[in-house]
């Protein structure tokens, strides 16, 4: 018996998708083949049908003249979008193609080998998944240890969204799974997240860039266990036959790769059963409008990446529960401002369903941090506002509707008294959510901003979003709780006393093992410099003594004395290290005990060390 990615891989991913509740179509059945719209892979038949069901007033002829607007949707050049908004119901069409209500009641269906042919260039995915009848995903496998792990595939891909004959397929696509049925790769130290060779990924579709693989670790998995059912041995047994590998049914090999817990099989029940699915679909997905180092504007499209996903139900959840305040602890570079652009469609989602009319506004601490916040919403698609003045904030919050987008603003705004916007017209039907970016730092909880913020309107809902949270760990009292993360009952006057407790958390090892953080390697400071520290803490100590009477740590920290010299020491470290590497392009990051320290470091640097600045 020979044994390769389709009996090892492929049939028992088919045979797990017919567990999660879809169909397996035979593309022998003569039915399914003249039903098929070869320009489109669209099966018209099961596409009509399930239209005139959800729009129940519509005709025959009503559907002919969509399915012509979908196709010629689907021949545009913009990686889908104008049939994406068609999908979830953002179009100019007056008619559903989705039912997303009630996601249940539209059809599954999954078959083998269909080809995406145009003229003499064609491809066959392994897998192609349909709901009413639309190629919305496909699924590629290998079997383990192929040659070149995943990486023959992702270069395969790239090639296949390059090439115009293919545009038809790949616009309607929206989610694509990769598995060679093996666990990531999480001991190698990868440059990014597209070198990893072994693994189960999803992505999206991709044209001016290559499409960038994303690792899937499941956080969730008592909310699926019910979506998985026994299989039926009369269905496994028409798979099997279909493929010609009846052979299988009782082979040791076969049966220990349909486990529901295979890699493959894992990243399927995540993706694809029904409810998630349906999340993906309809609030995962952006067009974004980069711009190139040319100048141009190029689309791309991305889906959310996995802590994006369960940090969004964490949302839901903490809603749910009643909660006003939490944080979000997301690493850096994890993409803490596109999860709150994906949150304004997702939470509008949730809030419209309770007949409430969310607004959503993104707080900053610094004019730079703004212009960058409302340049990501805004090449994302959302309506962007800013609010400049006290008399602009008041207005806005007198409009007591959405114009569904985000109002960026800068906490300094918040400084002059606000209790007035309580009084501004408020309606119990609006419900402001306000992301309060970067919240590990200048948001003193004894300052006029922050507590006018709160006072602006207590009914309003806060997430903060850090990266490095501000914990105080006192290692004798741990937190039986939140052991993992060194915090505590004694966690005064940290991120956590001032916005609540954590929504999610995304670690910088976790980011690290999935590809989007490097790797930081820690030195230990040399042995004469570390004698050198040791002199100066001890003089400035008198110093602050004989000044103050007191000791603080935040201010030996912050003093001339200290300050500077550890800055040149770590200057001087890093061009060394440019010049040991090879590499003038290693970019580097100060990061400071306080903002005093900060400012002395930076004056030092403007001052001293102009060479240094710009940084």
């Amino acid at each position: 018996m020979v044994f390769n990615e389709n009996s090892r891989v492929k049939i028992p991913a088919l045979i797990h998708l017919a567990r999660l509740g879809y169909e397996y179509l035979s593309l022998k059945n003569t039915e399914a083949k003249l039903a098929l719209n070869t320009e489109t892979n669209i099966i018209k038949h099961i596409f009509q049908e399930k239209f005139l069901e959800i729009n129940n007033k519509a005709t025959v002829s009503d559907f002919e003249r969509e399915f012509q607007n979908i196709v010629l949707d689907l021949g545009q050049d913009d990686l889908g979008k104008a049939f994406y908004n068609r999908l979830i119901d953002r179009g100019s069409s007056a008619y559903k193609i989705i039912d997303w209500e009630n996601f249940n009641k539209n059809s599954f269906h999954i078959c083998t080998e269909l080809a995406c042919k145009n003229s003499e260039d064609e491809f066959r995915p392994d897998i192609t998944v349909f709901i009413n009848g639309l190629p919305l995903s496909f699924i590629e496998v290998k079997k383990p240890n192929n040659s070149e792990g995943i990486k023959a595939e992702r270069d395969r891909i790239n090639d296949r969204f390059k090439n115009e004959k293919f545009r038809k397929f790949m616009n309607i696509t929206q989610l694509l799974v990769f598995s060679n049925n093996m666990e990531y790769e999480d001991a190698v130290a990868h440059s990014s997240r597209n070198d990893q060779l072994q693994g189960a990924f999803y992505t999206t579709v991709a044209k001016n860039s290559d499409a960038k693989f994303n690792n899937f670790r499941e956080e969730l998995k008592s909310e699926l266990i019910d979506g998985i059912k026994d299989i039926d041995d009369k269905i496994e047994n028409e798979i099997l036959k279909d493929n010609n590998l009846q052979t299988l049914k009782f082979s040791p090999e076969f049966l220990t790769n349909k486990d529901i817990n295979t890699p493959t099989n894992r990243i399927l029940t995540s993706l694809f059963t029904k409810s998630r699915l349906k999340m993906f679909l309809q609030f995962s997905i952006a067009y974004v409008n980069e711009v190139n180092d040319n100048g141009e504007i190029i689309l791309q499209k991305h889906i959310m990446r996995y802590p994006q996903f369960f940090a969004s139900k964490s949302i839901r959840k903490f809603l749910d529960d009643g909660n006003k305040k939490g944080i979000i602890w997301h690493t850096q570079g994890s993409g803490k401002t596109a999860l709150a652009f994906y949150n304004v469609r997702y939470l509008t989602d949730y809030f419209s369903k309770k007949g409430i009319v969310p607004k959503f506004y993104f707080i900053v601490d610094r004019l730079d941090l703004l212009k960058q916040a409302k340049d990501e919403f805004s090449k994302r698609g959302l309506e962007v506002s800013t609010v400049e003045s006290k008399e602009e904030l008041l207005k806005d919050f007198k409009q007591n509707t959405t114009n569904k987008g985000m109002t960026v603003i800068n906490i300094q705004k918040f400084r002059e008294d606000t209790t007035a916007f309580n009084d501004s017209g408020y309606d119990i039907n609006v419900q402001r959510i306000y992301f309060i970016d970067e919240a590990h730092r200048s948001y003193d909880p004894k300052g006029s901003s922050l507590a006018n913020l709160y006072n602006s309107d207590k009914n309003s809902i806060k997430i903060a979003l850090t990266g490095t949270p501000l914990i105080l760990y006192d290692k004798h009292e741990k937190d039986d709780d939140d052991e993992e993360n060194l915090s505590n009952k004694a966690d005064l006057k940290t991120t956590r006393n001032i916005f609540g407790n954590y929504i999610h958390k995304y670690y910088y090892n976790n980011s690290i093992k999935d590809g989007y953080t490097l790797k930081l390697l820690r030195e230990e400071i040399e042995t004469g410099y570390k004698e050198k520290v040791r002199k100066i803490v001890r003089d400035v100590e008198k110093e602050l003594r004989v000044k103050l009477g007191t000791l603080n740590r935040r201010e030996l920290y912050a003093h001339g004395k200290f300050a500077e010299p550890m800055l040149d020491y770590i200057l001087d470290d890093f061009k060394n290290s440019r010049i040991r590497f090879g590499d003038k392009t290693i970019g580097a990051m100060v990061v400071c005990d306080s903002s005093e320290q900060a400012r002395r470091c930076l004056n030092c640097l403007i001052r001293v060390k102009p060479e240094c600045w710009p940084p």
